[in-house]
């Protein structure tokens, strides 16, 4: 055979291989790119790792009241609907070295400064111990852990327009100024900020009970409403 023959031959010959080789390589990487894809189908999405919420998204839940979300997914404030009006008082309870304290929180729902009134003795253990024997100086303002969450036990919120929160807010104002004494079994915290929730409307339980009894009894009677309107002579 010639020489010419013979190389036409093997560069055919080449050629063939070249394709065989090539069609094989297509296919492997076809069904590789197949089975990555079957794999993704069926694996589960990676979530993304939560993130720690932020101190504003904290301090919002807080004095937004309970139940808030501080999650990283629900850092937004929490609206508050129009109709519950841009005004509240918050009956609260919270621990104590004793049997617990009763007091309230006003203010308005888009700022984050609050107001505290509540009834107490006046100074440490002597004037607390001496009141439930007699009656003894109290203060009226915010005491030991009126302000922080964890102390919290119950929560009773309720919203005013403005025009009835100006008449509530004087009213709280004017019991601070005329309860200049404190009694365990009379004029305790209770029956102070029952005197509150009757001038707004509200139906109110018996003061000679817990704190946190109190303010959730004092929710259950009214049916947990969440907004007051004031009578026409107030």
């Amino acid at each position: 055979m010639p020489k010419s023959k013979r190389t036409q031959i093997g560069l055919r010959l080449l050629a063939g291989i070249s394709v065989v080789a090539a069609s094989v390589t297509l296919e492997v990487g076809i069904s590789h790119a197949q089975q990555l894809a079957a794999q993704t189908d069926q694996a589960p999405l990676q979530q993304e790792k939560p993130r720690k919420p932020s101190s504003r998204s904290v301090v919002a839940a807080a004095v937004a009241g309970p139940g808030a979300s501080v999650s990283g997914a629900d850092a937004k404030p929490v609206r508050r609907s129009a109709a519950k009006g841009p005004y509240y008082v918050d009956f609260r309870a919270r621990t104590a070295a004793s049997y617990g304290h009763a007091f309230v929180w006003y203010g308005k729902t888009s700022q984050k400064m609050v107001d505290v009134a509540g009834l107490h003795p006046a100074g440490d253990v002597l004037p607390y111990m001496l009141g439930h024997l007699t009656w003894v100086p109290s203060e009226t303002g915010a005491s030991y852990g009126d302000l922080d969450v964890q102390y919290l036990l119950a929560s009773y919120r309720v919203y005013l327009s403005e025009a009835d929160a100006k008449k509530v807010f004087a009213y709280i104002k004017h019991l601070q100024a005329t309860s200049p004494l404190w009694n365990a079994e009379t004029t305790n915290c209770t029956a102070f900020i029952g005197r509150i929730a009757s001038f707004m409307g509200l139906k109110t339980p018996f003061h000679l009970q817990k704190p946190e009894d109190y303010v959730n009894q004092l929710r259950d009677m009214n049916d947990g409403r969440q907004t007051v309107q004031l009578a026409s002579d107030r």
